[in-house]
């Protein structure tokens, strides 16, 4: 069985899966982190694969730029392949100074500017937010490592680049980080009644103008990687 974007059949695909937006990091999960390795999927070289940590089945499939993109793959995992714990892994912009570059973000919610909700035709504006027993053990698992990490909201933009530099407007609300996927994963995870979670790792800051390079974004962001394998 296989969907208009991912070429697997069914139980090819474990109930735990890493996200990553970024299908060379997924590639790289599965090249460093994982154990029997098999390769499901390269439509639209949209990487995934399925293998072991410490002995235990777990998946990782790249989803791609922004909620449109995100949404197509998370759905297709929940609804086609039976996926229940979906854990994104990606890079943020911080909108704090009390974030750094290499600093996690665990996302407790997500705020955004997209239209996505609308198609549930609530009757108020919906606050989507993590799975509480994913949160919880990756901040066990972040405090374990001693690695920097913080958990608070973030925004998920339809933007990148902005016209009116829009994002930094959200911190003053206590925002701490902007990105593009989460909230539509959090949407998708709670109408289907399972699991997700955002952990980002701080790639570049909009109020000190740090950055990092692509190369950087693809390979070094171990910390986010290590703590996301441990909910598996």
């Amino acid at each position: 069985m296989s969907t208009p974007h991912i070429s697997a059949n069914k139980g090819d695909i474990a109930e735990t899966i890493l996200l990553p937006g970024d299908p060379l990091r997924a590639k790289f999960i599965a090249e460093n982190f994982l154990e029997n390795v098999i390769q499901y999927n390269s439509v639209r070289n949209m990487l995934g694969f399925t293998g072991t940590y410490n002995g235990k089945r777990v998946s990782v499939q790249g989803t791609g730029m922004g909620m449109p993109s995100c949404s197509i793959y998370s759905y297709e995992l929940i609804h086609f392949y039976e996926c229940r714990n979906l854990i994104r892994i990606g890079s943020a912009g911080a909108l704090s100074d009390k974030l750094h570059i290499g600093d996690l973000v665990i996302a407790m919610g997500a705020c955004t500017d997209s239209n996505y909700a609308s198609q549930y035709e609530l009757p108020g504006t919906y606050a989507p937010i993590a799975s509480y027993e994913l949160l919880k053990n990756a901040v066990k698992k972040s405090d374990e490592m001693k690695i920097n990490y913080h958990v608070g909201n973030i925004v998920s933009s339809d933007l990148f680049y902005s016209a009116n530099n829009s994002s930094m407007k959200w911190a003053k609300m206590g925002v701490l980080a902007v990105e593009m996927e989460a909230a539509a994963l959090y949407m998708n995870a709670a109408y289907a009644n399972v699991n997700a979670l955002c952990i980002a790792t701080i790639s570049d800051s909009l109020v000190t103008g740090e950055s990092t390079t692509s190369e950087q974004r693809e390979k070094t962001f171990t910390n986010m990687m290590e703590v996301a394998l441990s909910l598996v």
